[in-house]
């Protein structure tokens, strides 16, 4: 069945009118009703990052919400066990480009709906390309990705006097699911808490250190990891196949390995259904202001009933991207840089931190600085003092989840 979406045909976008034509006592205070909120959400340019489970369902409801302007990003390929929940794919389109194949979807489905897909990382993509869209929704599976996007965003933010200049500002609409629970979130940088404000919502992510699971495993996980980093490239149990999470046959018990390999718990299609329409709902508020936007966390369990419920998170005022200011750091004085890469890592969840100060790099271990690896190694053994760092020195911390270096500085208290 193909859907119409002919201007001739008045009544194809009725349902929405009705909101956006009409005055409403939930409305913003910016909103007058009228026929060119439905212009304004025609002419809306949103991105969606991801085309997985959730981002499927994020497109589509764009699509019949009446968003006519759509670009997609996403990496990834299409691989058999995708087609149970990502409906945008056919058994056809294995290998593919998920983003090349839902736009063309979306496409055929939603005459007048135009989405431009992109199939690469969405670091490939410069500020610019970021800076022209008035939306941009998450269907992400990786954290380290949200934090990324979530830094760039606040970075496109340019202020006056110190004020954030509101036309500036692109707001960010970020869903995520794990089993039968989900959540949903809008950000408007620098006026509601970020992503990093909200870290600790987060929960770390496990990695098992090769001795451990070389020398004396002593849990599923580490024989799944083993199986993954030594002996896959070894024993080629599938000859020349590269390893795939998604494919059964390629784990043990398809729970267990994933949580392992992805990190992540396998998605349900409901859930995935109903954070996306809260997903699309607060997009059609921003696009046409007939309401005002979810303030603003949207927690979501199917688990033992139904439950939502809506709570107001707030801004930290020690974030390392939005607060605006070096971050103090407390730390002890006799602490050496393995103390310190330690508590930054655990704190932040960091990969893998390089860290300088401001006459030299005292760490940093990194194919690109081979040079640096000895030296780096060497620096973990001593104190932050020894080192040259003393009380309010500053120092610069990069890494892979973060587009551009945060910067702390050092307190020294008691022990």
């Amino acid at each position: 069945m193909r859907i119409s979406v002919d201007e001739n045909q008045s009544d194809r976008w009725r349902d929405i009118r009705r909101f956006t034509d009409r005055p409403s006592a939930f409305a913003s205070q910016f909103f007058e009703p009228g026929p060119s909120n439905m212009e304004s959400i025609h002419n809306c340019p949103v991105l969606v990052v991801g085309a997985g489970g959730l981002g499927c369902e994020i497109l589509k409801d764009l699509a019949l919400s009446g968003f006519k302007t759509i670009e997609v990003i996403d990496m990834d390929t299409i691989d058999l066990s995708n087609l149970n929940r990502q409906f945008l794919f056919r058994e056809a389109d294995v290998g593919k480009s998920k983003a090349e194949v839902a736009a063309a979807f979306i496409e055929k489905r939603v005459a007048g709906c135009k989405v431009i897909p992109h199939n690469c990382k969405i670091q490939e993509k410069d500020v610019e390309f970021y800076r022209k869209f008035s939306l941009i929704i998450c269907g992400l599976d990786s954290i380290n990705a949200r934090r990324w996007l979530n830094a760039l965003v606040c970075g496109l933010v340019q202020f006056e006097n110190g004020v954030p200049d509101h036309s500036t500002m692109v707001p960010m609409i970020d869903g995520g699911t794990e089993g039968f629970k989900g959540n949903s979130r809008v950000i408007l940088p620098f006026i509601t808490p970020c992503v990093e404000c909200s870290l600790d919502l987060y929960p770390p992510q496990v990695n098992f250190p090769l001795c451990t699971i070389a020398h004396t495993p002593r849990l599923p996980e580490h024989c799944v990891e083993y199986v993954k980093v030594v002996l896959w490239d070894k024993e080629k149990p599938f000859e020349d196949e590269t390893l795939d999470s998604d494919n059964p046959a390629h784990g043990v018990d398809p729970r267990l390995t994933l949580g392992v390999l992805k990190r992540i718990i396998p998605a349900v299609a409901s859930t995935n259904a109903i954070v996306a329409g809260s997903c699309a709902l607060e997009a059609l508020k921003l696009a046409s202001n007939i309401s005002t936007w979810m303030d603003n966390y949207l927690n979501f369990a199917d688990i033992d009933g139904i439950n939502f419920s809506v709570i107001k998170l707030d801004r930290n005022p020690e974030c390392l991207v939005c607060s605006g200011a070096a971050i103090t750091y407390p730390t002890p004085p006799s602490s050496t840089l393995k103390d310190f890469l330690k508590q930054v890592k655990e704190k932040y969840q960091l990969d893998n931190p390089s860290i300088q100060s401001s006459d030299s790099m005292l760490y940093m271990i990194s194919s690109l600085m081979p040079q640096m690896v000895e030296t780096s190694r060497q620096n973990l053994a001593k104190t932050l003092t020894d080192l040259g760092v003393h009380e309010n020195s500053e120092l610069v911390i990069a890494d892979e989840s973060m587009p551009k270096p945060v910067t702390v500085r050092i307190k020294y208290e008691n022990e």
